[in-house]
């Protein structure tokens, strides 16, 4: 569960300096912001005590040529309690979905999927989406070339004329 947290300068800029490389030492997270060693430690242990942060390494997609990348737009026939609950476990479960997005507009879902060939793109496709009754229609999109590949996020909104920065 994640537990609003109070962010201050310090945060912001840590966050962002960690969203751009996770790797970075304490000493060197410090130097960046102003902070020691150990106020850094403190302020890492807080942010994952309280769900902010996790941490996961994220493989370059490149250094795997055979990977398949495809976007998958969902539409559902009905939307139960009971049958969205059942498509939001399987997209979960399954390893081949990187993400799944809630959309508003013309489709229910964006589902962005990795498989290592077309056939087990395919076979993980027909699993996931022809294998339940409940799905109206879906459409796929490869990937052919990655422009821009990131899962930063901002912490800090931005701020507006007339409103003082905290």
């Amino acid at each position: 569960m994640t537990v609003a947290v109070v962010l201050d300068a310090f945060d912001h800029r840590l966050l962002a300096l960690l969203q751009d490389d996770a790797g970075r030492t304490l000493t060197a997270l410090g130097e960046a912001v102003g902070l020691s060693p150990s106020a850094v430690q403190r302020r890492l242990k807080r942010y994952r005590a309280n769900g902010l942060l996790r941490q996961v390494a994220v493989l370059d997609a490149e250094a795997f040529p055979a990977v398949v990348l495809a976007a998958v737009w969902v539409t559902m026939e009905r939307e139960s309690v009971r049958q969205l609950n059942a498509f939001y476990a399987r997209m979960r479960a399954t390893p081949e979905v990187q993400q799944c997005y809630q959309l508003a507009g013309e489709w229910d879902y964006l589902v962005i999927m990795a498989t290592t060939s077309m056939a087990a793109y395919r076979e993980t496709a027909e699993r996931l989406f022809k294998s339940d009754g409940n799905i109206k229609r879906y459409e796929t999109r490869l990937v052919f070339d990655t422009v821009k590949r990131g899962l930063q996020l901002p912490t800090l909104a931005p701020a507006t004329k007339g409103r003082r920065k905290r």
